[in-house]
């Protein structure tokens, strides 16, 4: 058997597949964030290894009959966020996040200080990214920057507290602004930039590729055999990539987890700076593939629910009954909670509800939302397009797979055909178990297969023009509330 751990934002999961690649056994342990100052987000690694463990104990009673029959472990981890570690590989300080947004100014200073950032790293620097969080850190907590032995990203963590072993794969490293995407090698110019070098990196791997063994330690904790393989794994979209079968060029999914991804396979590194697409390394050799992220997507869900105390399924049962001329008069909203990356990199936009008069229900609001992520997703569609790739259909993946109204608006928004697939909610955990058969030895084109389809959602000619039209305002709208905040 095989085991895949996603370590999320919002909770880890773990999954056990078997030799046929079906599912054994699945659970999941929530995750909490601290946000101490606006536009703070961390964790603490040791709670992502608390839950690791419990997860672990978990699957082992419900695997108990064939638990020592686990060969290989996948990791798959949120992108981005910075663990320091000290000489001692003791935590220096919470890790920083993906969702992030305090090093805006961190951000001019490395593009002013490395003029061949896009080419390099093939990305903007965004607020996100790991090298301005560095940054931030050598200037506003310059104790902890001196401490600093070595950076890891959070699904590296976990390995270090398995292996022992400090090893990063492409997909995740493409994440850090440090590697050089095209050569698949840390960037020594461009760690140098941050005041750093490459003795502070891991070692790379690629994601299917065999990076270390479980120490003999955690081997005994976990009833396992310390011969056990741990794959390089990846980054969280990539890893998703690999649970949903997207290997070969133009294959394409789109994420709805607390952020929204749109993910295409590429055949080469193919960057686009200009519009925020990210260009990263896939976990298979020898592919890349770009992304559209906004930062706010099932969250702003999850948001509202929370504001107006009523559950998710609630809500959304409540939507369903809106009449399409209901619908068409429904406020604006815009997603951008956590500000937003594709196609804007403006670490300050902030959400916004906009036309609401005295018969808009909570209903009309819920469908504002979730309206409002989809043109979101839309926003990244229309930026990779006009970089030249060619998406023909979309996978659906993340906790918003789990809503047919959610698909189908979202075929009627991109004018694409959207396909959930059984089991498409655990991506992530799915991709890594894979990863781990690969590792195995196992071959791409038997291991990677595309889920058995659920369902199909075909676009709805009929509902095109109202939506094209909300969707300009959408567009203006953001563009109204730039001009407001540059009054300020």
């Amino acid at each position: 058997m095989y085991l895949g751990i996603d370590l999320g934002t919002s909770e880890v999961k773990a999954l056990v597949i078997d030799e046929q690649g079906e599912t054994v056994a699945t659970h999941s342990a929530p995750l909490t964030i601290q946000r101490p100052h606006p536009h703070w987000s961390e964790q603490a690694p040791q709670e992502w290894w608390e839950a690791t463990n419990y997860l672990i104990g978990t699957l082992r009673e419900k695997c108990s009959e064939h638990w020592g029959a686990i060969k290989a472990i996948g990791l798959s981890g949120q992108m981005h966020g910075a663990v320091l570690l000290d000489e001692r590989d003791e935590v220096i300080r919470p890790a920083i996040l993906w969702n992030d947004t305090r090093s805006h100014q961190e951000c001019l200073e490395l593009e002013a200080a490395a003029p061949d950032l896009h080419y390099i790293a093939g990305n903007l620097a965004m607020p996100g990214f790991t090298a301005p969080k560095l940054l931030w850190v050598r200037k506003h907590e310059p104790n902890h920057f001196a401490r600093i032995n070595t950076v890891l990203l959070p699904k590296d963590f976990l390995r270090m507290k398995m292996t022992g072993r400090k090893i990063s794969d492409m997909s995740d490293s493409a994440g850090t602004l440090w590697l050089d995407v095209a050569k698949r090698d840390w960037s020594d110019s461009l760690l140098d930039k941050c005041h750093l070098s490459r003795v502070q990196m891991p070692d790379l791997v690629e994601g299917c590729e065999v990076s270390a063994y479980l120490s003999a330690e955690v081997a005994h904790k976990w009833g396992l055999s310390p011969s056990v393989i741990v794959a390089g794994g990846g980054g969280d979209n990539a890893v998703s990539a690999i649970g949903v079968g997207a290997v070969n060029p133009g294959d394409a999914f789109i994420s709805l987890g607390t952020s929204g991804v749109l993910f295409v396979v590429n055949e080469q590194y193919r960057p686009a700076p200009e519009s925020a697409v990210h260009a990263f390394c896939h976990v298979l050799p020898q592919r890349w593939h770009q992304m559209s992220v906004m930062l706010s997507a099932a969250s702003c869900l999850q948001w509202f629910c929370r504001i107006v105390g009523v559950t998710e399924v609630e809500l959304l049962e409540g939507i369903e009954q809106l009449s399409e001329e209901d619908k068409a008069k429904a406020p604006l909203f815009l997603p951008y909670l956590s500000g937003e990356r594709t196609p804007h990199n403006d670490p300050q936009a902030m959400g916004m509800f906009h036309g609401m008069t005295h018969s808009t229900n909570r209903e009309l609001l819920g469908y504002a939302v979730i309206e409002g992520v989809s043109f979101g997703i839309a926003d990244g569609l229309r930026v990779l397009q006009e970089s030249g790739t060619h998406i023909e259909q979309c996978s659906l993946v993340g906790g918003g797979a789990r809503s047919a109204f959610w698909a189908q608006l979202l075929a009627d928004t991109l004018c694409l055909p959207i396909v959930t697939h059984k089991g498409g909610e655990t991506g992530g955990a799915l991709g890594a178990a894979r990863l781990a058969c690969l590792a195995s030895d196992k071959a791409v084109e038997d291991v990677c297969k595309k889920p058995e389809i659920f369902r199909v959602y075909q676009p709805c000619a009929e509902r095109e023009p109202v939506l094209s039209k909300r969707y300009e305002r959408f567009r203006a709208l953001y563009q109204n509330d730039l001009v407001l905040r540059s009054w300020h």
